[in-house]
């Protein structure tokens, strides 16, 4: 068995190596394997030694140990380093995805493609793949305009998409996983048609402000974000006050479908 940690400030999954180890080779001593194998890639300056570190896991005496961790990225870049049989899968996999990704990049339709079809193997309704899909258009055209501003992905993207979030939906993407139950989902694939068409308005009006305003610094963009979400703020609270029901729930894809499961059964 692996051991895992969910690390909620960071969003990550660590695995214990030494575990991925033993479940990988046949070696009677997993963690003298690691030492030896740790000290081979620092040698040969792999930077993904350097940044693997230590987490408190359960041991087999039932004690809490320091444990040497590895977050997905990390544990991929390692498996690559066993010469193990059983590794062979794991590496074979990771070139495939590698050779998707690439096609992905010159030809974009592909991700639709993969995505439609994802989404019906998991249940989902046409109506809702519908919006998803053109949210993903939306949300591209969003960081397009971004990275025409001269902002950058990751920190400065993830800070805006936040506003943007946090204005119309009343909470933060991190306090709106929660209240979803979620952990490394992706958010919007646990929103309601509801919930989707209000993002989908609050990031095109962000998209469409920032054109008509043109901001020169992070600073400004963080206005228009806010400017953004509040047209799809002003228009769920006019929705809730029609229906007397709250856009904003706690409903996520798996309840949802098995919602629809019952509903036609």
């Amino acid at each position: 068995m692996v051991r895992t940690v969910w690390d909620n400030e960071q969003e990550l999954w660590y695995f214990s190596i030494v575990d991925v180890i033993a479940v990988l080779t046949d070696s009677i001593d997993p963690g003298a394997y690691w030492r030896k194998l740790k000290q081979r890639l620092k040698e040969e300056g792999n930077e993904t030694v350097t940044n693997c570190h230590g987490l408190k896991m359960q041991a087999s005496d039932g004690k809490m140990r320091m444990t040497d961790v590895a977050d997905t990225e990390q544990l991929f870049r390692l498996v690559q380093s066993i010469p193990s049989p059983k590794a062979e899968p794991f590496k074979l996999w990771m070139a495939k995805i590698a050779a998707e990704r690439l096609d992905e990049m010159q030809d974009p339709e592909l991700t639709i493609d993969r995505a439609l079809e994802q989404y019906l193997q998991l249940g989902y309704s046409e109506n809702w793949i519908n919006q998803r899909l053109k949210s993903i258009e939306i949300r591209k055209e969003l960081t397009d305009e971004w990275n025409k501003r001269g902002l950058k992905a990751g920190v400065q993207f993830a800070t805006l998409t936040d506003i943007i979030t946090r204005t119309w939906a009343g909470k933060t993407t991190k306090e709106y996983k929660m209240l979803k139950g979620l952990k490394k989902e992706n958010l919007r694939d646990n929103m309601t048609n509801t919930e989707l068409i209000l993002n989908m308005l609050a990031e095109a009006s962000t998209k469409d402000i920032s054109q008509a305003l043109s901001p020169e610094t992070f600073e400004e963009s963080k206005k228009v974000a806010q400017q953004g979400g509040n047209v799809a703020k002003v228009a769920r609270q006019e929705l809730e006050a029609r229906t007397g029901k709250k856009v904003v729930t706690a409903l996520n894809a798996k309840t949802t479908l098995q919602l629809k499961k019952g509903n036609n059964g």
